[in-house]
């Protein structure tokens, strides 16, 4: 059965000593999950967002949007103080309190930007080549005109303007049969990149995911703050599944496009409901009850500790 998420001063995260001594990271996926798949609306999760940002927890956007898209939603979803994760773990950006002073250089948008995967002129190069190769049919973002982007998206110009400023992945639709698709991806894996597929499209990408820039930025934590966190990720699509295992809470969003999302986590919820009131209710289960709290991965011991409820 699933829970109501009921109301925040019923079921907000605890605020005693267990959230005193272990600090807690959320990271989330945006289209499909934090925003509402086809209006982009995060409304529903408002309510969530101000009393995460009360209690100091990060909300960490772990997306293939671009970072030229993600700036000004930070600004909206008042998320400027967290750092973000763009382009499906290709690109990773820090604000002043996650950076290290003789590593990181603060750009002039006040954010440190890390780059995890590869360039993108080497991915749209090697796309070209195994489409001449292999005779195969697929059309990038790249390649679509601004129109036609903003009708397969919903998004507006400005922001299809944003989404088609790449630099570590990709998007394509592919236009040929499913059964020559495992060949171009073999061909990808010999450059050193891969093949992940999205709510609306596959991202040709580095060998960096979401969960690998995950697990670096829950190790920057435990650095700058000496323990390790508790981590929750929430998520809707393929592309989500390597987060969502990475962390020790997970929530998988009901999606709208009809694609398995099937983690190998232990402790997993799926929502009923899908985008931004999914989000509310999967954060709710998780950290709206004490009974739901867990110790991080790293800290657990074998036994009842991985029996966590699976919904």
């Amino acid at each position: 059965m699933t829970d109501s998420p009921g109301t925040l001063s019923e079921k907000a995260p605890d605020t005693g000593l267990d959230a005193a001594l272990t600090p807690r990271l959320l990271f989330t996926d945006l289209d499909g999950s934090l925003l509402d798949h086809h209006s982009y609306d995060w409304s529903p999760a408002g309510p969530w967002l101000t009393r995460l940002r009360q209690l100091g927890v990060p909300v960490i956007p772990v997306t293939s949007k671009t970072r030229s898209e993600i700036l000004p939603l930070r600004h909206e979803l008042g998320l400027t103080d967290t750092p973000f994760i763009a382009e499906n773990g290709a690109v990773a950006g820090l604000p002043p309190a996650w950076c290290h002073a003789r590593i990181d250089r603060l750009g002039p948008d006040g954010l440190a930007i890390r780059t995890l995967g590869v360039d993108i002129g080497f991915v749209r190069k090697r796309l070209t080549v195994w489409r001449e190769r292999l005779g195969v049919r697929f059309t990038t973002m790249s390649e679509m005109a601004l129109d036609e982007l903003v009708d397969f998206t919903g998004l507006s110009e400005p922001e299809a303007r944003l989404a088609r400023m790449r630099e570590g992945s990709e998007p394509l639709i592919w236009e040929d049969d499913e059964a020559r698709l495992e060949g171009f991806r073999e061909g990808l894996t010999g450059d050193g990149l891969q093949l992940v597929r999205g709510g609306r499209f596959w991202h040709a990408t580095g060998t960096s995911h979401k969960g690998s820039a995950v697990n670096w930025l829950i190790s920057r934590c435990e650095a700058l703050r000496g323990r390790r966190p508790l981590t929750l990720a929430l998520g809707d699509g393929p592309n989500d599944i390597a987060m969502l295992e990475a962390v020790d809470q997970a929530v998988v969003i009901r999606g709208c496009h009809g694609l398995a999302v099937e983690p190998a986590q232990p402790a997993l919820y799926r929502s009923e409901a899908t985008g931004p009131t999914g989000w509310a209710e999967g954060v709710a289960y998780w950290w709206g009850r004490a009974d739901r709290r867990v110790m991080p991965a790293a800290l657990r011991s074998r036994g009842d500790s991985q029996k966590e409820a699976v919904a």
